[in-house]
C-alpha cells in the first residue's frame, strides 16, 4: 500500500515536470517572433531620433568636387530606404573607400575636426558591417547600428558646416601697433 503511494507521487510529479517543460517550450517561439517582429525596414529607420543635418549652400558647393563623399551621400541615402547592400560589402573594401574618402577630402574642410568625424564614421560603418553580416545578430542591435553610423554622418555633416561658417564669419583678430 505505502509503495503505490509513493508510485502516484512519483508519477504526479513526474507528469508537473513534463508540462512545465511544455510550458517553456512554448513561450520561447513567442518570444523569438517578437523580437524577429522588429526588422530593418524603412519604417524602423524613419522612427529614429537624432538631429540629421544636411550640408550647407557653402559646403554643398566646397563638397561638390569630393566624388567619395558624393558616394557616401548617396550609399546614406540608400541606408534611410532599408538598402543596406553597400555596406554588407567585404570589409576591406569599405576601408578602401574610407581610405580614399580621408585622402581626397578638400583643403578648406580638411582640419582635425573633420578627420576625426570621418575616423568616427569609419568605425561606426565598419562596426554596421560586422553586425549586418552575422546572421545570429538581432534585428534590434542590426537597427541600433544603423542609427548610430547616421548619427555619425550627421555629425560630419555639422562639422563641415561649422568650419565653413566659422572661416566664413572669421573677422580677424586687429594688428598689434
Amino acid at each position: 500500500m505505502m509503495n503505490i503511494k509513493y508510485l502516484f507521487i512519483l508519477l504526479g510529479l513526474f507528469v508537473l515536470m513534463a508540462c512545465g517543460d511544455k510550458m517553456e517550450a512554448n513561450q520561447n517561439p513567442d518570444s523569438e517572433k517578437k523580437s524577429s517582429k522588429k526588422e530593418i525596414s524603412v519604417g524602423a529607420i524613419e522612427h529614429f531620433k537624432y538631429n540629421d543635418y544636411i550640408l550647407s549652400s557653402d559646403a554643398e558647393r566646397e563638397v561638390r568636387e569630393w566624388p567619395r563623399f558624393q558616394e557616401l551621400e548617396t550609399q546614406i541615402s540608400f541606408l534611410k530606404k532599408a538598402d543596406v547592400t553597400f555596406f554588407t560589402a567585404e570589409k576591406d573594401t569599405l576601408k578602401a573607400f574610407m581610405d580614399s574618402l580621408r585622402v581626397s577630402v578638400p583643403k578648406i574642410i580638411n582640419t582635425t575636426p573633420v578627420n576625426a568625424r570621418i575616423t568616427a564614421l569609419e568605425t561606426k560603418l565598419l562596426k554596421l558591417n560586422n553586425d549586418l553580416t552575422l546572421d545570429n545578430y538581432s534585428a534590434e542591435n542590426k537597427l541600433s547600428s544603423i542609427k548610430d553610423l547616421l548619427i555619425a554622418n550627421s555629425n560630419l555633416i555639422f562639422v563641415i558646416n561649422k568650419k565653413l561658417e566659422f572661416d566664413k564669419n572669421d573677422v580677424g583678430r586687429p594688428e598689434d601697433e
